[in-house]
């Protein structure tokens, strides 16, 4: 193999999924949300994803006012 003989790959151990389980994420719902538009361009600039991170956020928010 390729990577057996990379030493970059060379302090990385094998990995053992035989405890690994399968973690569904849950569903999502689509709604339209209106931002300021600096928020959404602050978003996008960080590249891809950007609305899994807004989630994060919004996430974030409810934790913390939950306490």
């Amino acid at each position: 193999m390729a990577i057996a003989s990379d030493p970059d790959w060379a302090e990385f151990e094998p990995i053992d999924w035989s405890k690994a389980e399968v973690v569904v994420p849950p569903k999502k719902q689509a709604i339209s949300i209106r931002l300021d538009q600096d928020l959404i361009d602050f978003f996008k600039k960080e590249g891809p994803g950007y609305q899994r991170r807004i989630n994060a956020v919004l996430r974030g928010y409810v934790r913390e006012r939950r306490r």
